[in-house]
């Protein structure tokens, strides 16, 4: 049972990542269509096709990898300069002069062409105008931060925060002598709530006529209040009754506090409906730390390989990781409410991850193609100022070759996550 159990916990990380790049995907379609972009493919996952389906000119599909996904826009960069068209038209596409960098600029080029064939050169994209380009590629990453809004949004309003609530669990039968006491020793003096007739169950409505809700709120007062009596309201089966109890005085941590002898009940209660956007946000700042502080941490990461130092719990994690924490939450010592909250705040995470990652401004990533847009536009408004002629549009496709070293150091840092995850794996669960 626990491994079928482990195993549905890593099905569903699987589908969730799959909705996760579902909705990235169509955060980049939805803008494109509506600004008039021909879309040829909107695809889930890398490899075969598994299924797809043609709706007017567009094609939807998903692929067996669920490790990412695409939209295919016409002309997503200008087209090839004339000199490369006839290069390709003679045969020499995959073998242009300069080596091979060269190649794969060519070879990008053509791809690129590919998409402008029998296209409006209208509805293409790099035609665009640069706020409606940022738009699109920005909508991506906007998605998956919404998603992850309404997955903590779920979370902590819908499900709620488990909480140590105003009503009492148990009650203590003495006041310990040291607070690392776990039972009652020969001489402990009764404990105030036991002497006081407080009952498990009972609600604390009020103290001295302040009112509490949650244990914090209790336990505030008693502990400022050793050795004074005070007027507790309970609510014991639909009734309320005040009950005059004097907290105990104890030394902790070298000050004297009050001790009542309660342990309070634990419940999940619902927050603020703003409260999921406001973790979301938080959530964000601490994974751009994290991508901020990346080639340090991927440094611990691979010496954490040969020492087997235990790994930062906050720090990066492969999909395999994500994997094993899921599998983990869902064979977890703990009531089924908890661990549903478990893959929601792991589903968000991941989304937000998503978000950050995203934006760096390097291609193949949304946040380069944004970069040159804005570029672009820079160029524009700079032609425009000076009353010069409107400059080219930039061909990106010039920069294949940072985009290919920046895809072998993204498959490196996974492959490198990877084998962590696997060999020295994150203690999240203590």
């Amino acid at each position: 049972m626990t491994a079928f159990a482990f195993v549905i916990g890593v099905v569903v990380l699987v589908i969730g990542l799959a909705v996760s790049i579902a909705l990235h995907e169509l955060g980049h379609l939805v803008p494109a269509k509506l600004f008039g972009v021909r879309v040829g493919q909107y695809m889930i996952g890398f490899g075969p096709t598994l299924w797809s389906r043609r709706f007017g000119e567009t094609e939807y599909g998903v692929k067996a990898i669920p490790l990412g996904g695409y939209i295919s826009m016409a002309g997503m960069y200008p087209p090839s300069p004339k000199e490369r068209e006839r290069a390709a038209q003679a045969g020499r596409t995959g073998r242009a002069g300069g080596g091979f960098f060269a190649t794969m600029v060519q070879d990008a080029r053509t791809a690129n062409d590919e998409t402008l064939e029998g296209a409006d050169d209208a509805r293409t994209f790099y035609r665009l105008p640069v706020w409606k380009r940022v738009v699109v590629m920005l909508g991506g990453p906007f998605m998956n931060l919404v998603f992850a809004i309404v997955l903590l949004t779920i979370l902590f309003s819908g499900i709620g925060v488990q909480t140590a609530t105003a009503t009492v669990s148990s009650v203590s039968a003495c006041v310990p002598s040291s607070t690392s006491a776990t039972t009652c020793a020969a001489g402990d003096p009764a404990a105030p709530a036991q002497t006081a007739g407080i009952q498990p169950g009972d609600r604390i409505v009020s103290i001295d006529g302040q009112a509490v809700s949650t244990f914090t709120d209790v336990s505030a007062i008693i502990q400022r209040s050793a050795g004074q009596q005070l007027a507790l309201v309970v609510e014991r089966n639909g009734a309320q009754q005040t009950i005059v109890v004097t907290p105990a005085a104890r030394t902790t941590g070298g000050q004297q506090v009050g001790f009542l002898g309660v342990t309070p009940t634990s419940a999940y209660v619902p927050q603020p409906i703003w409260s999921g956007a406001g973790a979301a946000f938080q959530n964000v700042g601490a994974v751009t730390g994290v991508i901020v502080r990346l080639p340090g941490l991927l440094y611990e990461t691979a010496t954490s390989l040969f020492t087997g130092a235990p790994r930062d719990p906050n720090g990066p994690l492969s999909l395999v990781g994500a994997g094993a924490i899921a599998g983990e939450v869902a064979t977890s010592d703990v009531p089924v409410l908890n661990r549903v909250g478990g893959m929601l705040g792991l589903l968000a995470s991941l989304n937000i991850a998503l978000f950050v990652f995203n934006l760096v401004p390097l291609l193949p990533l949304d946040g380069g193609h944004v970069v040159i847009a804005l570029w672009d536009g820079i160029k524009r408004t700079w032609a425009k100022i000076f009353r010069r002629p409107p400059p080219k549009p930039i061909d990106a496709t010039k920069l294949v070759p940072v985009t290919f070293v920046v895809v072998v150091v993204l498959i490196a840092m996974g492959a490198l996550l990877a084998l962590a995850d696997i060999v020295n794996p994150v203690n999240v669960f203590g």
